[in-house]
């Protein structure tokens, strides 16, 4: 056993913060998560989590900036897509039917994969108000507390939705440097002299934008809003411009002209999908950013500006193809009039800026999720909305995006190589989503089997055709997010794995509090109060047992403390406390906090004096529990696994700092915990 004096980084006792307890101070709860307060939410407001019927102004606002948070993804796809569909290693001419049936395909797949997959349908699978495929997880969760479900079962949608979160990460990763990339380049078409600058401006520009993120979502989406507004004006304009000079390209609407071409160039046209795919990029992240913004503005910017524009500049791509077979080489940048190809490469650089935040503000989403369901440990969540709970920060997660970003650059260094990569992320996810989704619509909604299998058959067929035609790329670069995958998967189930053994463990050390309170009766009390913070809301907690095992001595006042973590933005103060006395000064004492709220124990110290129980700050001691891990043996997971989550409890995050406790007022037991 060892005694701390002082607090040390990883302060409380990390085998109470597991998700079935809501109640615990270190508990992964929804919104509490050690979220950290920060200027913008340092004084008390009434939140609220997005809404999920807003009108008229808010409607305006809240779609304004999902514009720019949102859709930067997909809504850059035209800087690169077409143009990777006729590069050289597809051996694809630019003749007339290649041209129309590569923009039916692409023009298809926005319709069916985004707007009706998406925007219809999977967006309706929400875990209050978050999108995501661990939202999707966590309902599948919920129907097998409520109804049961197998263990197989349940074990298999879980490996998939942790392996879909982890691809998405990589999906992080990469979008950043493939839309700066894509716009960097066009500094090739406008002045090749430029193109060893390509890479750094790119390193430099992502450099930036990581570190911007520290000011919200909220402030991003106010700045990126009317650049993207600007940025879809633009496409469509050159769109429709070059469309009327050969309107008959509008014809490529017709998906004849899609199974034509690919009944025509068999395994070429198979091929050819993984670069079709890099249209709907984007479509996976605009899900996980649901709770950001709520579900009708991401729509209503969808259908009223994002794809008309797509869809009218991919038409104005093709048109110049057809009268300009040259311009394949980058036909994005081939629309623009001489006079307006600097504007553009400027707008088109802001604009790629914007793409990479989608994906940023995902991988927020992603991991607090991730923590609430128990697979990750403690982070930092900021909130940095005094209206939206769902726009967060987490500065862990966006330095590690920040050193991939620009190790991808650094590695791959064009477009080209990079869609190999992108495509197996994108599909993946994409793939496991169709699957969790029709696992929520049968049990969930009650959709009979014949009527969600029919639709999710249909998104799954698709979802395959892409992923398949991607996996061809794995030698190529499309290996980076699979293994990257890999490891962020197994993270997430040793952590899961390990905090079950601990809590299985330290379960058969406990005793009933009945017992420990006929003992207390024979201790020596000393002046003074002790706080003890526990997770557990029943039993005694184990880190009073090692006081008591130690020190043979208990305070005159000894409160048992837990933090309940409540699914509201915020708790009345008159329902803050709850106070049930066990014994001759023996108190359990439950605080509510609201998602969006910071516990806070001297707070509550201060407040125990309107239920009778008077403390000073001076002669209060805070207990706090730390275990010490020895991995041995491969009993319940392997050694190597024991190993990865030792290290992982060493430095997850204190909870000192979150509970705003007076450091020289904790004391710190801690165990060595053989497992």
């Amino acid at each position: 056993m060892l005694l701390f004096s002082q607090i040390s980084a990883n302060a409380v006792g990390r085998i109470f913060d597991q998700p079935a307890v809501a109640d615990g101070p270190l508990s992964t709860s929804r919104r509490a998560v050690t979220a950290t307060m920060t200027a913008e939410t340092a004084v008390p407001l009434q939140r609220h989590q997005a809404d999920t019927n807003p009108t008229g102004k808010r409607l305006a606002f809240l779609t304004l900036t999902a514009l720019g948070v949102v859709y930067g993804d997909i809504g850059t796809s035209p800087l690169y897509a077409l143009q990777e569909c006729f590069k050289p290693e597809y051996g694809l001419a630019p003749t007339a039917s290649n041209v129309y049936g590569v923009l039916s395909l692409i023009v298809w797949a926005l319709i069916s994969i985004v707007a009706i997959k998406y925007i219809v349908f999977i967006m309706r699978a929400d875990n209050n108000g978050e999108g995501g495929i661990l939202a999707l997880l966590a309902l599948i969760f919920r129907e097998e507390r409520e109804d049961g479900m197998s263990k197989s079962s349940l074990a298999f949608y879980t490996v998939l939705g942790l392996f879909g979160a982890a691809l998405l990460y990589g999906d992080g990763i990469i979008t950043p440097a493939i839309s700066v990339l894509g716009a960097m380049e066009g500094l090739k078409v406008g002045a090749p002299a430029f193109e060893q600058f390509v890479v750094p401006a790119t390193l430099v520009i992502l450099f930036v934008l990581f570190l911007f993120q520290k000011h919200g979502t909220a402030k991003v989406g106010i700045i990126f809003g009317p650049v993207m507004m600007a940025w879809f004006i633009t496409i469509a304009t050159l769109g429709v411009l070059e469309v009327q000079r050969e309107p008959e390209i509008l014809a490529a609407i017709n998906p004849v002209y899609a199974f034509r071409f690919l009944s025509d160039n068999g395994m070429k046209a198979f091929f050819l999908l993984g670069a079709v795919v890099l249209a709907v990029t984007g479509a996976e992240a605009l899900y996980a950013d649901m709770g950001h913004f709520g579900r009708k503005p991401i729509r209503a910017a969808w259908f009223w500006m994002v794809m008309p524009a797509l869809l009218l500049n991919y038409f104005g791509q093709g048109a110049l193809m057809l009268r300009d077979p040259s311009a394949s080489a980058n036909p994005f940048y081939n629309l623009a009039p001489d006079f307006f190809f600097v504007p553009l490469l400027i707008l088109a650089t802001l604009a790629a800026i914007v793409a990479s935040q989608a994906l940023i503000s995902g991988a927020f989403s992603i991991t607090q999720q991730c923590v609430q369901l128990g697979f990750s440990p403690r982070v930092t969540i900021i909130h940095t909305s005094k209206t939206e709970a769902g726009q967060i920060y987490i500065p862990e997660v966006n330095r590690l995006l920040m050193l991939g970003c620009l190790a991808v650059v650094l590695y791959f260094g064009s477009v080209s190589k990079l869609g190999a990569a992108y495509g197996i992320a994108v599909t993946g996810t994409m793939a496991i989503t169709t699957i969790l989704f029709h696992k929520i619509a049968t049990s969930r909604w009650n959709w009979s089997p014949l009527k969600a299998g029919a639709l999710s058959g249909t998104f799954l067929f698709v979802d395959l055709a892409f992923l398949s035609s991607n996996a061809t790329k794995i030698l190529h670069g499309g290996w980076v997010p699979l293994v990257l995958g890999l490891f962020l998967f197994t993270l997430m189930t040793t952590w899961k794995r390990g905090r079950t053994l601990l809590r299985e463990m330290l379960s058969a050390r406990s005793i009933p509090i009945e017992g420990l309170l006929t003992s207390l009766e024979k201790r020596t009390r000393v002046s003074g109060t002790a706080i003890f913070l526990t997770s557990e809301s029943e039993g005694a907690p184990v880190v009073l047992l090692h006081h008591l095992k130690h020190n043979q001595v208990l305070h005159e006042k000894v409160l048992l403390l837990s933090v309940v973590s409540q699914k509201v933005p915020e708790v009345p103060s008159a329902e803050r406390l709850t106070v049930t006395q066990l014994g001759p000064d023996v108190y359990r004492v439950k605080a509510s906090y609201g998602f969006m709220e910071t516990p806070n124990v001297e707070d509550i110290r201060l407040r125990l004096a309107e239920h009778g129980i008077k403390t000073r700050s001076l002669a209060t001691s805070y207990y706090l529990g730390r275990e010490e891990l020895i991995p041995t043996g491969s009993k319940g997971m392997a050694l190597w696994r024991k190993k990865i989550f030792a290290f992982m409890s060493r430095n997850s995050r204190s909870a000192v700092q979150y509970f705003g406790i007076p450091p020289n007022r904790v004391v710190e037991l801690g165990t060595q915990i053989e497992f």
